[in-house]
């Protein structure tokens, strides 16, 4: 294989595209003397505090070469979209909690405009932004930033959960989204909420430390934000990424986060943003390792008690947010 070889090809037995980028196997690990995301370097000059830059290690390209199909059973299909980096802050080390008020609200302000300016491409079926966060999910830049990745298909995840919210709105004629909201408002798995914003660990968690954050009005994408809900949302990640930071002192907690909206330019009322969170530890000095189970067979095994996990979480953001009113005051 070419080592910039760059295209989709198609899993008839899952019926799911899989996303071919052999340069992404070239991507250097940094340190903060070769960092291309601090201050100075080729990309990053003049005078910013939160940066979108293109991804030089792209998984979706709009130069993405067009491609032939030799065979009636593997299809191939061009890798359309774009691989976007935001740059959150010039300040080498930290995560989402570290940012400063103006840093966050510029963060939030970029994926909302990223989100509107490529849904304009009539090529673009759905934006995903997302972050990486920690040696344990693969980070090979420790600089802060998310990514976005804008993709010419729904990745499978988001379109099960389209069609679960669009099934479960025809029969109740109710949004799913909001009523899992509702359930999860009652009970005992409630790390945070403020004005606009509820997070839990959802009954149906995945990853011992899981956190849904879902905002309490129904909307369907970021671009829907009110100004008061983007301030809402960037508190919400603050404290609960400063939770993770808390919970396991001296241990990084490394995660994944999801932004999951609907698709664009299509009217999916029944859908419900919201963003999600994976960490991969489920104890202090634990991993939690997909295995056989998880990857061979798609079932999860949750190595936890759901209910126990969310006191421990929602204790660790009390904390955090204990400690950032005391140095402000």
């Amino acid at each position: 294989m070419e080592e910039s070889k760059i295209e989709m090809r198609w899993n008839p037995l899952l019926e799911e595209w899989v996303l071919i980028s052999a340069k992404r196997s070239t991507r250097p690990w940094q340190s903060a003397e070769t960092c291309p995301f601090c201050p100075g370097s080729e990309e990053t000059k003049g005078d910013w505090k939160v940066l979108t830059l293109e991804n030089k290690y792209p998984a979706l390209s709009v130069y993405a070469p067009e491609v032939v199909n030799e065979s009636s059973l593997y299809k191939r299909a061009k890798s359309y979209g774009y691989s976007l980096v935001v740059v959150e802050t010039r300040n080498h080390e930290g995560d989402l909690c570290t940012l400063s008020d103006e840093e966050m609200r510029l963060y939030i302000s970029a994926l909302i405009e990223q989100t509107k300016k490529i849904c304009s491409d009539r090529k673009i079926k759905y934006v995903y932004p997302f972050r990486n966060k920690g040696k344990d999910v693969g980070v090979s830049i420790i600089h802060p930033h998310s990514q976005i990745y804008a993709l010419p298909i729904i990745p499978r995840r988001i379109k099960k959960e389209l069609d679960s919210s669009k099934k479960y709105f025809l029969k109740h004629k109710r949004c799913l989204i909001c009523d899992i909201l509702e359930e999860e408002k009652r009970g005992p798995r409630v790390v945070y909420e403020n004005k606009n914003f509820l997070a839990y660990l959802p009954f149906f968690a995945q990853w011992p430390l899981e956190i849904h954050l879902t905002p309490k009005r129904h909307f369907q994408r970021i671009t829907e934000l009110t100004e008061e809900e983007a301030l809402d949302l960037g508190e919400a990640l603050r404290n609960i990424t400063g939770g993770y930071s808390k919970l396991y002192e001296g241990r990084e907690i490394s995660y994944v986060m999801a932004v999951h909206q609907a698709p664009c330019r299509r009217n999916c009322n029944y859908y419900h943003f919201h963003v999600e969170f994976y960490p991969r530890n489920r104890e202090k000095d634990r991993i939690k390792f997909l295995a056989g189970i998880e990857i061979g067979g798609g079932t999860y095994t949750n190595d936890s008690d759901p209910e126990l996990k969310a006191k421990e979480i929602k204790k660790a953001i009390e904390s955090f947010i204990s400690l950032s009113k005391n140095k402000k005051t």
